[in-house]
């Protein structure tokens, strides 16, 4: 039923999203199959872990994984969060080209936060939220990204990690940056369990990257830790024609999934667009952001913005 499903959306794509698409994309990179893809995990609703919809789009995702990539790994493990709960979570770990012993890693957060609480509804913010540009986006991206990569070998060997509970905790978990206990809690496990003498070239998150109002500025920890990778991300995206989309400037620092791995000495930076607001409206104060709000849904999320970003990760990987 999935798989129907999902060729339905394939191909039924509106009107309206293909003519957001840009005219003759760069690469082998889809960004109308990164949409059926963001919009097939947002079916499952609200990816909060120790859900069915959490269970069911994680077994979704390695069924795609598997039918793309060379190896699917799943990384199980409970985690206990400060207020007792125990949680069932699981990394997914893609290969391609397992063999070669030069790799770049990629990753993204899979999950949704449990609470929408920067929504403008006091009386929402109990719930959780789509998560359709904060979660699924990232997932789309990769799931097309495995597809073009069969089409378009890389240069090199590409992880591609699917990490979990990036949005469980409190502001207070995000704001403690040396411990992030509640949060940040996939990248946080993998980064301890590092396979033994793992040194990617280079590391790229990709977090709320299908945002219609794509601005994705640097971000100030990845310029700090690895400013040769930032480099060569926006010189790719500038050669593809894509400056006014990736704009060389510092915005601000992110705590964000990249963090563990800066703390362990690899080289890896955050791409996202922290801005997220309704298409055409400008982002200047915070009761317009969509982030963390029920706002977070499919129309705030376009081909040409996924397309975009899709371009450029394939760059990186096939250069």
């Amino acid at each position: 039923m999935i798989g129907f499903c999902l060729a339905v959306l394939l191909a039924s794509a509106t009107a309206c999203e293909r003519v957001q698409h840009l005219r003759g994309s760069r690469t082998a990179f889809s960004g109308d199959s990164a949409l059926a893809f963001t919009r097939a995990q947002v079916m499952f609703g609200p990816r909060v872990p120790g859900t069915p919809a959490h269970e069911r789009a994680g077994d979704w995702i390695v069924a795609q994984m598997r039918e793309r990539a060379d190896s699917v790994e799943v990384q199980a493990w409970t985690h206990l969060t400060q207020d007792g709960r125990t949680l069932s979570m699981r990394n997914i770990i893609v290969r391609i080209k397992p063999q070669l012993p030069q790799r770049v890693l990629y990753l993204t957060h899979w999950d949704t936060r449990p609470t929408a609480d920067q929504d403008r509804n006091l009386g929402a913010r109990q719930g959780s939220f789509p998560g359709a540009n904060d979660g699924a986006s990232g997932v789309g991206l990769f799931v097309a990204l495995a597809s073009a990569l069969r089409h378009t070998p890389p240069n090199v060997g590409v992880d591609l990690l699917f990490v979990d509970g990036e949005d469980w905790g409190t502001f207070e978990d995000w704001n403690d940056t040396t411990k992030n206990k509640d949060v940040l809690i996939g990248s946080q496990y993998f980064a301890n369990h590092l396979p033994a003498g793992y040194q990617p070239l280079f590391g790229v998150l990709y977090d709320m990257i299908g945002d219609a109002s794509l601005q994705i500025y640097q971000e100030g920890h990845s310029v700090t830790a690895a400013p040769e990778v930032v480099a060569r991300v926006w010189d790719a995206a500038r050669e593809l024609g894509y400056d006014r989309y990736f704009i060389p400037q510092v915005k601000t620092d992110v705590t964000d999934d990249h963090l563990p791995f800066i703390r362990k000495g690899l080289h890896v930076i955050d791409v996202l667009d922290i801005d997220y607001c309704t298409e055409g409206v400008a982002c200047d104060a915070d009761e317009r952001n969509l982030h963390h709000t029920t706002g977070d849904t499919m129309e705030h999320v376009s081909a040409k913005s996924l397309q975009i970003v899709g371009d450029v990760a394939l760059t990186l990987l096939t250069k």
